[in-house]
């Protein structure tokens, strides 16, 4: 499986940017995927999971972007997606997308064995 994130850039605060994440080498409709993000000099942290149950997908945020930003996915086009919304200086880090090792999935970054390159998202005040 290959990850190849993208959609990251330099904003002002409270704008919005839309992150992708294609994944390759396999249908990923059945796996539980997740964005982190890691700030400088910070460790990685988890941001959004989406996870199938059943027909359905459900969702799972960080309370700190809990009602800003979206995770979404499209499984025709094997691409998850991280809508943001209200940006703040505070969310500047590389984001990350990864696949979960597990069904249920999680929010530690041990329980993910697929990630992808990264990609950067700068806040500026």
């Amino acid at each position: 499986v290959q990850l190849q994130a993208s959609g990251g850039g330099l904003v002002q605060a409270g704008d919005s940017l839309r992150l992708s994440c294609v994944a390759s080498g396999r249908t990923f409709s059945s796996d539980t995927m997740s964005w982190f993000r890691q700030a400088p000099g910070k460790e990685r942290e988890f941001v959004a999971r989406s996870r199938r149950s059943g027909a359905i997908y459900t969702t799972y945020y960080a309370e700190s972007v809990k009602g800003r930003f979206t995770i979404s996915r499209d499984n025709g086009k094997n691409t998850l997606y991280l809508q943001m919304n209200s940006l703040k200086p505070e969310d500047t880090a590389v984001y990350y997308c990864a696949k979960s090792k597990y069904s249920m999935g999680s929010s530690g970054p041990s329980d993910y064995h697929y990630w992808g390159q990264g990609t950067l998202v700068t806040v500026s005040s």
